[in-house]
């Protein structure tokens, strides 16, 4: 009896100093830090790692992440400038660096850093036309970030950024907003018709011109070409007729010539009546008609004062 109430004290002994052995290691994780107190005073800030504290005089007061926070901001109404209530809402984006200051500089940082980002929200907002609220994010945000920035150095913790997520103005407000765009794509699209319209009108105009210019550019050059073979037409009968009153002339010349002219003579007078004779009904012949001989005679010798004149 006695040998196992000693067994069960020396459990017990042993099992309070594993838990005092466990309530004296600390393992703190990676980008966070704990506070530690002694005996209700601040001790030291315990980063990453393996720590040791002593049991029942040492106490973790406060758990920090030194990660970058994302805090929504809830929504809220603002009066815009022109006496418009629009909500707003947004992000804020902060972190801790000195976990310190965020333990002892303020009760609950969150809470404040919104508490700020809201505030100056509205300032910002009042001093803005509705207009201008969509178009001025940017200078929104970097205003709201320098106020709490400014706000929250005493407390150890660094704002990073602000984003504006939505700006919702009265129903009323985006029904005039919507006509008021619908208006304005209507102008833009009938614009845009006009001005193409327009330039069809310059397109086919400046086509209409180049086709006429193009039709009176050929009609020249075929006047041209038209020009240039009559021209080359005459020159070629020129040359035809002067190289066969050259051979003509040869022909005569030659012996026998002017026989052969004298026969060709009475053949053209000849045929000469006999067509008079197929387009007229009436004719007049001459009275030396059947004295051939004397009009070759005649034609003869004005071939050879001809010859005596040209030699």
């Amino acid at each position: 009896m006695g040998t196992s109430s000693a067994t069960l004290i020396l459990i017990g002994v042993i099992f309070i100093g594993f838990l005092l052995l466990m309530s004296m290691i600390k393992i703190v994780p990676q980008r966070a830090a704990i506070i530690v107190e002694r005996l209700g005073k601040y001790r030291a800030t315990y980063t990453a790692g393996f720590q040791i504290l002593i049991p029942f005089i040492d106490k973790v007061r406060y758990r920090q992440t030194l990660k970058e926070q994302a805090i929504d901001v809830a929504p809220q109404i603002c009066i815009t400038k022109d006496n418009i209530a629009v909500e707003v809402d947004g992000i804020l984006y902060l972190q801790v660096l000195d976990p310190e200051k965020a333990s002892y500089g303020i009760d609950n940082y969150k809470f404040a850093s919104i508490q700020i980002a809201q505030t100056t929200m509205r300032s910002v907002i009042g001093r803005l036309e509705l207009d201008k609220t969509f178009e001025e994010r940017d200078t929104i945000n970097v205003s709201i970030v320098e106020a709490v920035d400014k706000a929250s150095e005493p407390w150890g913790v660094k704002v990073t950024r602000y984003e504006v997520k939505n700006i919702t103005p009265p129903q009323s407000i985006r029904d005039a907003m919507e006509k008021q765009m619908r208006a304005e794509r209507e102008k833009r699209a009938i614009i845009a018709e006009s001005e193409g319209s327009k330039q069809a009108k310059i397109n086919n105009a400046e086509g209409d011109k180049q086709e006429l210019i193009k039709k009176s550019e050929g009609e020249m050059q075929k006047r041209i070409n038209e020009a240039a073979g009559r021209a080359s037409e005459i020159e070629q009968l020129a040359k035809a007729t002067a190289t066969g009153l050259r051979s003509i002339s040869s022909a005569i010349s030659e012996e026998n010539g002017l026989n052969a002219v004298n026969l060709r003579i009475a053949e053209q007078y000849l045929g000469a009546f006999a067509n008079m004779a197929k387009t007229n009904n009436t004719l007049i012949i001459p009275s030396n008609l059947t004295d051939i001989a004397g009009v070759i005679a005649t034609a003869t010798s004005v071939f050879h004062e001809t010859k005596d004149k040209t030699k």
